[in-house]
């Protein structure tokens, strides 16, 4: 919660405030609550959102944005979610898509217009849309209109249904409650038997909620309260409690940054 500066619209009369009156009980500029949108409430975890230049996105660096490993991670997901048994002729809604790096190899791979995504950062969809399919030779193949920016992770104005779901190193950035709003929008583009696939930072059963815990590539730290955040097993069986979902524990799946692989099964 942002608090904002004193309410200036008060009558002071220019008369001057005495310690007492400052501190808040006699002080007609009393601090107020300022409400704040999801999309800034992420910019206090982590800075994703912050848009990108056109000369940034020129340089490429919204390559780096998305973390890296780019033709890495970009097809280990791909792998992942054929192995998992995704068909050409499935829709397949990427939450969190970025600048597409694993979205060029499922759109090469669905039929055409049936990759969808949604992110956070409309500098990230552009640089995907503007520049990177243009580059892998795919622009006929998944209309502009398929990627949608929401701090909501609305997506229901697509006007589809989904059979597979999939977020790559964004669970692991958020706090527990905008897991709960995830599962209950996509719940509104599912039916009976999709999948949502989401990769997260395990935390042992026993780590206490104010302790730290080495990340598995000893290259940094998760905590329950800050990003990069860690979830137990536990923890995403309660989120999925939010709606029509059960959880399946998946776990390694040769992730770079040793981040553990999440499904939810949307039930009736």
């Amino acid at each position: 919660m942002l608090w904002n500066k004193w309410d200036k619209s008060a009558n002071l009369g220019g008369a001057s405030m005495d310690k007492e009156s400052r501190s808040g009980k006699n002080n007609p500029r009393r601090w107020y609550p300022k409400l704040r949108s999801p999309a800034s409430r992420v910019r206090s975890f982590n800075n994703y959102a912050k848009q990108l230049s056109d000369d940034e996105i020129e340089a490429g660096l919204h390559r780096k944005r998305v973390g890296a490993y780019w033709q890495e991670v970009g097809k280990l997901q791909f792998d992942f979610l054929v192995s998992q048994g995704l068909r050409p002729d499935h829709r397949l809604l990427d939450v969190g898509c970025g600048a597409l790096r694993g979205g060029l190899h499922f759109i090469r791979y669905l039929e055409p217009g049936h990759y969808y995504g949604i992110d956070l950062n409309q500098s990230l969809l552009k640089a995907g849309i503007e520049h990177e399919v243009p580059r892998a030779g795919l622009t006929d193949r998944m209309p502009a209109t398929n990627l949608r920016q929401t701090d909501m992770f609305a997506c229901d104005d697509f006007g589809v249904t989904f059979d597979f779901m999939l977020s790559v190193s964004v669970w692991s950035h958020l706090p527990l409650n905008h897991l709960r709003l995830c599962l209950h929008q996509l719940a509104k583009v599912t039916k009976p038997g999709a999948s949502y696939f989401t990769t997260f930072f395990e935390a042992a059963d026993a780590l206490p909620l104010d302790e730290r815990q080495r990340r598995p590539d000893r290259k940094g730290w998760t905590y329950s309260h800050r990003d990069p955040f860690h979830y137990t097993q536990a923890d995403l069986e309660w989120v999925a409690g939010v709606g029509p979902w059960t959880f399946v524990y998946v776990g390694d799946w040769s992730h770079r940054r040793g981040q553990k692989m999440a499904q939810f099964i949307r039930t009736d």
